[in-house]
Parts: C-alpha cells; sequence; structure tokens
C-alpha cells in the first residue's frame, strides 16, 4: 500500500462518526505511520494534534461501547432483577416498620405485606394514622411494582436465554446472569464457578483458610438442590452448575431450545438422590 493509499484508508478520514466507527471496528492490512500521513493529508496540523484527535475518537469509541453494551437486551434484564430484589427488600423493611408503628395505633395486630394493605385501607383522619396509613400504602406499591417486574422477567428470560430459562427458571436464571456481569460472561465461566455465584463472601473466608468452601451459591434456591438432602447436596449443585453453564454457552452462541438438556440433568439428579436411600 503507498503512503497516498494509506492515508487516504486512515481511521482519520471523513466526519467524527466515520473517526469512531473506524477505530472501533476497523483494522489496517499493514503498519503505517499514522500521525504522519495524517498530517501529510492535513487532517491534523501537526502530530501532538493527530494524537490530540485520536485520544478524542478512541474515548468517544468507548463510550458508544459501553452505551450499546448497557442497552443490550441481557443487561436490561439485570436491571430488571436488581430493580426487584431492591423491591422486595425495601417492601419487606418498611412492612416491618409498619407492624411495629401498627401496633400503637391501632387494636388490630399483624406483619407482612396484607397487614400493610389493611391499614392503607382505613382512613387516617388523625395525623398520625394519616402518615401510618401513606407508609403503609408505599409497602403496597412496592409490592405491586415487585410482582410487575417478576412478571416482566417471566417472559423476557425465556427470549433472551431460552435454555438457562429451563433449566434454572427465569427469575434464577436472571439472577445467575446478574451475578455472572450478563450472558456472555456466564458462557465463559468454569461451571465451578456457577456453582458458588452468589456465595463470593463464602468464598473469600475459605480463600483465607477461616471456613470450610461452599458447595453452593444462590442455585441453593433450586428444587435439585435445596430439594435433596444435605450430605448429597454438593453433588446436586455440581449436576445442575454444569448443564447450567453448557446452557448458558448454547444461548450466547446462538444455538437452538434443547430440551435434552433438562431431561439429562433430571435422571441426573435422580440417580444422586437414590444414593440418599442406598
Amino acid at each position: 500500500m503507498t503512503e497516498r493509499a494509506a492515508a487516504e484508508s486512515g481511521w482519520f478520514v471523513g466526519d467524527d462518526e466515520g473517526a469512531i466507527d473506524a477505530v472501533a471496528t476497523g483494522e489496517a492490512a499493514e503498519p503505517a505511520d499514522w500521525p504522519d500521513l495524517a498530517v501529510e493529508a492535513g487532517v491534523a496540523d501537526s502530530v501532538e494534534d493527530y494524537y490530540d484527535r485520536l485520544h478524542e475518537v478512541t474515548v468517544a469509541a468507548a463510550r458508544a461501547g459501553v452505551h450499546e453494551r448497557e442497552r443490550a437486551d441481557d443487561q436490561q434484564l439485570i436491571h430488571a432483577v436488581r430493580a426487584l430484589d431492591d423491591c422486595v427488600r425495601t417492601r419487606n423493611e418498611l412492612a416491618e416498620r409498619v407492624a411495629e408503628w401498627g401496633g400503637s395505633v391501632v387494636d388490630e395486630a399483624g406483619t407482612g405485606v396484607e397487614f400493610a394493605r389493611r391499614l392503607a385501607e382505613r382512613d387516617g383522619d388523625e395525623s398520625v394514622a394519616a402518615e401510618l396509613s401513606g407508609l403503609a400504602a408505599r409497602v403496597v406499591d412496592l409490592d405491586e411494582q415487585a410482582e410487575s417486574l417478576r412478571g416482566f422477567i417471566e417472559r423476557a428470560t425465556p427470549t433472551i436465554a431460552p435454555n438457562l430459562a429451563a433449566l434454572a427458571g427465569p427469575v434464577l436464571a436472571a439472577r445467575l446472569l446478574s451475578q455472572a456481569g450478563g450472558l456472555e460472561s456466564m458462557a465463559k465461566l468454569p461451571s465451578g464457578t456457577v456453582q458458588v455465584l452468589g456465595a463470593e463472601d463464602a468464598l473469600f473466608a475459605h480463600l483465607q483458610g477461616g471456613a470450610p468452601s461452599p458447595k453452593h451459591g444462590i442455585i441453593y434456591t433450586h428444587e435439585y438442590v435445596r430439594g435433596t438432602a444435605p450430605p448429597e447436596r454438593g453433588s446436586a449443585a455440581r449436576a445442575l452448575a454444569g448443564k447450567l453453564t453448557i446452557a448458558a454457552r448454547v444461548d450466547h452462541y446462538g444455538g437452538d431450545l434443547r430440551p435434552d438438556l433438562e431431561s439429562e440433568l433430571a435422571e441426573r439428579i435422580e440417580r444422586i438422590r437414590e444414593r440418599e436411600d442406598a
């Protein structure tokens, strides 16, 4: 390639949008003295000016990449499941406060969302009763928002990660993606890491030498792990994590739904549970 041809094909040729795209996705057939070529082409006034423009364009390309990544379907799912957990946690904390406060104001006692719902429906003429009723209403609102988010997750996960959703259930699948950082990240994890996702504190304590190695993380909530007797729970967690890892890889690399993953896992769990009675 001649210097003229190289200059005409450089990332710096064209408008800012083209330069950003060239930096993000372009490539050159062979090395070239790009700073001098940019100066000779009149794109930059000096070598220093070239590097200033390169810095601006690379930062813009990085921002565009981050923005595109954040808009990806799996990232939206991660935001949704984290919002769900925030709603549930805040709802439960406020429900406890409502129950404690309500017990000092009304004759009836109760706890949880249903008690908050009853208080929210009461007439609050007095200032204390009005404030209590308003707080109870916030508990109800958070509960309804949590249910709305759960419905969204249950609809969205099977379209984003069908095999993972089929094996783990939509909500647990979304939480696994959240812990891993996304579908691509989870697809690259070994099954041993998938097995302990969500148990980072326990794993760190183990690595420091002060605690046993965790057998499972959030996959404990799966019936195949939780419903297996404690002596065999580690084996069940390993079997589940292995299939979840395969499911994430199939989903990420564009594979179709694989019902055989479910049947193979069910058979494996059945064999593990048979050992409980042996």
